[in-house]
């Protein structure tokens, strides 16, 4: 079956986004609380396991303060967070990870269908769209983001959605007609869960990740990029990740 669609997640797989932009929105928000919390780049790395904003922020209060914490000062903190996000995206600090950009672009030539799949929250993609992506973002169809879901990552929900709505669109039959394109054990464990197959990119989380199940992918690398290398699967002999590298992996 021929590759019709790719399937991108966003924070850590297109951008360095934990690690350089979520954390530090974090950790802005917990001072401007006065919150006496600072997630440094090991310490985040752990609250990571839990998926969503949200969802840390009343985890990280419970185990400060031994209780429950209420549920509007947990999504005032959230929207704190956000906007802070909003403003380091603003800032021009983020990037884009070595060759995401020529890789949509490719795909995009090649008449691919692209879309993004994340248990992040919509305000925080159109942010990375508006001041990271720019023109670029016109190659994705469609989004399914965090408040389209019950169940975040690890749980199959976001890539059973984008399959009914390739599916819906006509463009595909199967769901080995698509590639999945993560950075993370959460992220990997979703899409096989899914019955989707999956070329992991590494981020600086996704690398020390020790839930990690390698053999669920067909392919790592630490990144897309021509300084990218291939950790597991076949090799690549255009210097950095093609396309028909990811049509290789399909099939």
């Amino acid at each position: 079956m021929a590759l019709r669609a790719l399937l991108w997640d966003v924070d850590g797989t297109l951008a360095e986004t934990e690690r350089d932009g979520h954390r530090l929105a974090f950790n802005r928000a917990f001072a401007e609380a006065d919150l006496p919390i600072h997630w440094d780049q090991d310490a985040y790395g752990t609250w990571l396991q839990i998926s969503g904003g949200h969802e840390r922020i009343q985890a990280q209060l419970a185990a400060l303060e031994g209780l429950a914490p209420d549920p509007q000062r947990v999504a005032a903190l959230q929207a704190a967070k956000q906007r802070h996000y909003q403003q380091l995206l603003a800032s021009g600090s983020l990037q884009l990870r070595p060759g995401v950009a020529a890789l949509l672009l490719e795909a995009q030539q090649a008449g691919l269908v692209q879309a993004i799949v994340t248990t992040s929250a919509r305000s925080a993609v159109q942010g990375l769209m508006d001041h990271v992506l720019g023109s670029l973002a016109q190659v994705f169809a469609f989004w399914i983001c965090g408040e389209d879901v019950q169940d975040k990552k690890p749980h199959p929900e976001a890539y059973g959605l984008a399959l009914d709505r390739l599916s819906h669109l006509g463009v595909l039959d199967r769901g080995d007609q698509v590639l999945v394109l993560e950075d993370s054990a959460h992220g990997l464990a979703a899409a096989h869960a899914a019955g989707l197959p999956a070329l992991l990119t590494l981020s600086h989380y996704g690398a020390s990740d020790r839930q990690l199940n390698w053999a669920c992918a067909r392919a790592v690398v630490t990144d897309l990029g021509p300084a990218g290398k291939v950790l597991v699967g076949p090799s690549c002999h255009q210097g950095q990740i093609t396309l028909s590298y990811l049509q290789a992996l399909q099939r």
